[in-house]
């Protein structure tokens, strides 16, 4: 099979960036967007035309809409560990798997996510915490150590000066 023909079942695959926001503004407007996103230019200044200027200039928040669009709107089931490191508009979606119909998406719904993700953040940053710490004391002793062993040695320093 050709890499073409890998693609074709993506629904991404021949779909413009316009095309995308467009069908995913009409059906969930800004403000949903901007509630699962988290993408200030849903936020700020809602047009298709700065959207889309900012997305086309930004590849983050291009890929975290296109996801958006695949997952939710198209309704696909979650990508392999593998396929998810790619970029949507690389994944390969295996024959058979068709869109469904887009997922209904609520305020509360983008609450509890935020709430989740907030709490998920704050677990990261307490483990990097440790980590930094448990390097820095490991530093911090090694370098005492080596303190030690210097003075534990019996050179005169004013052996010259005598």
């Amino acid at each position: 099979m050709t890499d073409n023909k890998l693609y074709e079942n993506n629904p991404l695959h021949g779909t413009s960036l316009s095309t995308v926001l467009n069908e995913l503004v009409d059906h969930y407007g800004f403000a949903i967007l901007y509630a699962y996103l988290n993408i200030n230019c849903f936020n700020k200044n809602p047009s298709i035309a700065a959207s889309l200027k900012f997305l086309k200039k930004t590849q983050w928040a291009r890929e975290k809409v296109e996801s958006f669009y695949l997952y939710q709107y198209k309704n696909l089931p979650r990508a392999s560990a593998s396929e998810f490191e790619k970029p949507p508009r690389e994944r390969i979606i295996p024959d058979g798997v068709t869109p469904q119909a887009p997922a209904e998406l609520s305020f509360t719904d983008a609450a509890i996510l935020r709430k989740k993700r907030q709490e998920k953040a704050e677990h990261h940053k307490q483990a990097n915490k440790r980590q930094k710490s448990r390097t820095a004391t490991k530093a911090v002793r090694a370098s005492t150590q080596s303190a030690k062993a210097d003075t534990n040695t019996k050179l005169d320093p004013w052996a010259d000066y005598r």
